[in-house]
């Protein structure tokens, strides 16, 4: 990093070293995947299932990676150090609502022809069977609260594709974090409590904690297990945040003061989640996710460093993200550098709670539940893709990464020797090249066509 940058971001490293890709797992000392059970008088209890997605977080806006000096978030720190942390953790989108579907699916987005968020108006097609209505199917009591983002009309919604309840807002991008009231004539971007719109009071990032605690409180009465699904819509533009906690940063960015203090509300919600499970007795018996659904936004101020670019990118600033696996119960913390990616969720979910998937369908995710217990004995995925039809990709295969750019060029990086993506090796390595080019152009093959253009055509830029 340039001395000029470090003295603006004022940037701090943890006694950490990150571990990169060598081809398998890295087990640290102490990791290891227990078939003991919580409790021997829940011996028949299926795990509870919780679902924490940020929107935009910077990679190295989390306090348990490299810093900057103001960024402190001990809710998500302590879930870090109770679980596994993924040091090579990808969303499958680089903006958010990709991501989203290709979350609940467990197959990339692109198999069914959602490539940006402008997608999302038409919605997540219904030949889609997700993770809600699987679990649901199998006695889950399932509830979201927060940014939908996969479709506007009444068969689209959540209450529609297998969630019992629903707090939070069906449309785009970002969402006002103190305007709740409900205008008749704004439905699609209003605040919903299942299938109608209301109005609330309260800065939104703190409702969304309140609505999943009680949701938590609720079920933890029940005999049926529960799946939660709270995918934030902080730390997303607009920057909004109590000014109670703004003061608590001088970054000498206002912006970016913002932006941190908007990151303290959702740790502190975090926190609050993982504080009811404790007193509801449903801690150890809850399999948690946390990731983000892309990199850290450039227009929201959040750092990605050491990666380069931010959203909209298909540098790894603009798709790997934090990403942390915790079972109490049943994994002891630890590392991984295996690459993993958000498509992986849902089959490692089904996997854990003994659950198939449909068979009528390809699923691209896989169960990471192998690369935990020491039993893979090759690399979880051969190659990850990303593509939003917008005239740039990617393409990983082990520590190879190719990327057509903006202006159609391919570069190629060694995300072994080079995270930072800094020194192109395209033109030494023509035969590398080749292949991932040809590699990448078979799996496009394969998807659909582009839901916002029947021809297979470019889709407007989305705005979010």
């Amino acid at each position: 990093m340039k001395e000029s940058n470090e003295k603006t971001m004022k940037m701090i490293f943890l006694n950490k070293t990150l571990i990169f890709f060598t081809g398998t797992a890295i087990l640290l000392p102490g990791m290891a995947f227990s078939t003991n059970k919580v409790d021997q008088k829940k011996k028949s209890v299926l795990p509870n299932v919780v679902i924490l997605l940020a929107d935009d977080q910077g990679y190295a806006d989390v306090s348990y990676h490299e810093h900057p000096i103001e960024v402190s978030t001990p809710a998500i720190d302590q879930l870090a150090k109770s679980g596994i942390v993924f040091t090579n953790g990808y969303a499958s989108g680089y903006v958010s609502a990709p991501t989203r579907a290709g979350l609940l699916t467990g197959r990339y987005q692109q198999r069914y022809g959602f490539y940006t968020a402008s997608d999302s108006r038409q919605g997540l097609p219904l030949s889609e069977v997700l993770l809600p209505k699987i679990l649901k199917e199998k006695g889950y009591i399932t509830g979201i609260f927060g940014k939908w983002h996969l479709g506007l009309e009444k068969p689209y919604y959540p209450t529609s594709r297998g969630f019992d309840t629903f707090y939070g807002f069906l449309g785009h991008g970002g969402h006002d974090y103190f305007d709740l009231n409900y205008v008749p004539g704004n439905e699609q971007t209003c605040i919903y409590r299942d299938d109608k719109p209301i109005s609330d009071t309260g800065y939104l990032t703190d409702n969304l904690a309140r609505e999943a605690c009680n949701f938590i409180e609720d079920n933890a009465k029940n005999s049926s297990p529960f799946f939660l699904y709270l995918p934030f819509n902080a730390v997303h533009f607009p920057l909004q945040a109590p000014e109670e906690d703004i003061k608590k940063f001088n970054t000498g960015d206002k912006e970016r003061d913002i932006q941190m203090a908007m990151l303290y509300r959702m740790d502190m919600a975090i926190g609050r989640v993982i504080k009811k499970l404790k007193e509801t007795g449903e801690y150890d018996n809850t399999l948690i996710i946390y990731f983000s659904d892309n990199g850290g936004a450039k227009v929201s101020k959040a750092v990605n460093t050491p990666l380069r670019d931010y959203k909209h990118s298909v540098y790894e600033g603009g798709i790997r993200v934090p990403f942390v696996i915790s079972w109490p119960g049943k994994l002891s913390p630890g590392t991984c550098d295996e690459p993993v990616i958000s498509l992986d969720i849902m089959p490692t979910i089904c996997a854990a709670l003994e659950i198939g998937l449909p068979t009528d369908k390809i699923y691209d995710g896989r169960n990471i539940l192998p690369v935990l217990n020491g039993k893979l004995k090759n690399p979880l995925h051969e190659t990850l893709c990303w593509d939003g039809n917008d005239g740039i990709w990617a393409i990983r295969n082990g520590k190879w990464k190719l990327i057509q750019n903006k202006e159609g060029n391919l570069e190629l990086y060694d995300l072994l020797a080079d995270i930072s993506e800094k020194t192109d090796l395209s033109k030494q390595n023509p035969q590398i090249v080749e292949k991932l080019n040809n590699e990448f152009k078979e799996w496009r093959s394969k998807m659909a066509s582009p839901m916002g253009d029947a021809k297979g055509g470019k889709n407007k830029k989305s705005a979010d």
